[in-house]
């Protein structure tokens, strides 16, 4: 029963990928949008790592889950800079 919930899980986090791809590839989405587009799906990759690491029972997607966590985090960072600023890293030169 509770590995059927979980293939149930992954499934349901499988058909919100798609619904967020739909979303992207939609012409009206504007740029922000699509950053927090996104964004989720990259959390909802998380937790699907993390429910078959659950389903596997296995304690090795730990750190690949930390890892895409990290890396979600500092992508949606650098997105956000360049729609605001432009760039991403600002050089400050002094001549």
């Amino acid at each position: 029963m509770f590995q059927s919930l979980l293939l149930l899980s992954m499934l349901m986090l499988a058909v919100s990928i798609i619904v967020a791809l739909a979303r992207i590839f939609r012409q009206s989405s504007t740029i922000s949008d699509r950053v927090l587009l996104i964004d989720s799906m990259s959390y909802t990759i998380i937790g699907i790592v993390a429910v078959l690491s659950i389903y596997l029972d296995s304690v090795a997607y730990v750190e690949s889950i930390l890892l895409l966590g990290i890396l979600a985090f500092l992508s949606t960072i650098a997105l956000c800079r360049y729609i605001e600023r432009g760039v991403v890293i600002e050089r400050k030169r002094h001549r």
